[in-house]
C-alpha cells in the first residue's frame, strides 16, 4: 500500500542499552524498510552527539540503514575521561559494550531481524572490531574512520566480517597504522584513502566522501547472506588493496 504523505518515513528514540551494572544511552533510528542497521562506535572522547557520526549516521538513514548511535561511556565515565583520557583508550571496557549494544539489537523486536554493521571511529575502530571478533555470527560488516584498528592486537585475525578502513591522505601516522592493521586481518578487507583529507576529514567533501564509501560498503555486506565460519578466510586480491584505489 503506497505510503500517505502523513505517514513518517522513519521512527526516532531514545534508548536505554543494558551493559553489565550500567544502562548506556543511544538514539536508535529506523527508517521504513530498513536494510541493516549500523551500530557506531565512538572514540578519542566522542559520543552520541558528534556532529561527524551524526552527519554520517544521517547520510546512512537516508540510504535505507538504521543506525544505533550508542554512548559507550556513562556521564560519570565521561567526566572522569575528560581529564584523564583513560577510558577512551580501554578498549576492552569499549568492546564489552559494543557487544552489549549488539545482543540488544538481536533481542528487541524491531531489529531483530536486521543484518549489523559496526561503525567505529579513532579508538571505537578498535572496540568495533574486537567486538567483531567476539560476536562473529551477529556482525555483517565493519568500516573504520579514521580509526586506530592496530589497538584491536590479536583480535584481528580472529575478525570474520568484511572490513572498510577509511583514512585521510594526510593524515600520515594512523594511515600507517591502518596499513600495518591491515596485514593481520583473515577476512575480505580494504583500505580507502580519502585524497587530501586529515584525521578528523574537515576539508570540504571529505565526510561526504566517507559516508559514501561506508554506506555503500554497509548495503553491500549486509545484504549477502553471513558466510559460514569455517570457509576459507583468505579475501580475493582485489579485496587487499592497499593503495586506497576505488
Amino acid at each position: 500500500m503506497p505510503r500517505t504523505p502523513e505517514e513518517p518515513n522513519e521512527r526516532s528514540r531514545l534508548v536505554r542499552v543494558p551493559a553489565r551494572t550500567t544502562l548506556l544511552e543511544g538514539g536508535l533510528t529506523l527508517p521504513v524498510g530498513a536494510r541493516g542497521i549500523v551500530l557506531f562506535a565512538h572514540g578519542s572522547g566522542s559520543s552520541r552527539h558528534s556532529p561527524r557520526n551524526r552527519a554520517v549516521a544521517r547520510s546512512f538513514e537516508v540510504g535505507g540503514l538504521a543506525t544505533l548511535l550508542l554512548d559507550l561511556l556513562t556521564a560519570r565515565e565521561e567526566s572522569v575521561d575528560s581529564l584523564s583520557g583513560e577510558l577512551r583508550f580501554d578498549v576492552d571496557l569499549l568492546a564489552d559494550r559494543l557487544v552489549a549494544g549488539a545482543d540488544w539489537l538481536s533481542k528487541t523486536a524491531e531489529t531483530s531481524d536486521l543484518p549489523l554493521g559496526l561503525f567505529g571511529a579513532s579508538t571505537g575502530a578498535a572496540a568495533a572490531l574486537v567486538a567483531a571478533a567476539r560476536r562473529p555470527t551477529a556482525v555483517r560488516a565493519v568500516v573504520s574512520r579514521g580509526g586506530r584498528p592496530d589497538l584491536a592486537g590479536a583480535a584481528l585475525s580472529r575478525v570474520h566480517a568484511p572490513t572498510l578502513l577509511i583514512v585521510g591522505e594526510r593524515d600520515t601516522q594512523v594511515l600507517a597504522r591502518n596499513r600495518e592493521a591491515q596485514k593481520h586481518l583473515q577476512s575480505e578487507n580494504a583500505l580507502k584513502i580519502v585524497p587530501g583529507a586529515t584525521h578528523l576529514f574537515e576539508e570540504p567533501g571529505a565526510l561526504d566522501r566517507v559516508a559514501s564509501l561506508a554506506g555503500h560498503w554497509f548495503l553491500t555486506h549486509l545484504s549477502r547472506p553471513g558466510p559460514p565460519l569455517d570457509a576459507p578466510k583468505s579475501p580475493p586480491p582485489q579485496a587487499r588493496r592497499p593503495d586506497g584505489g576505488s
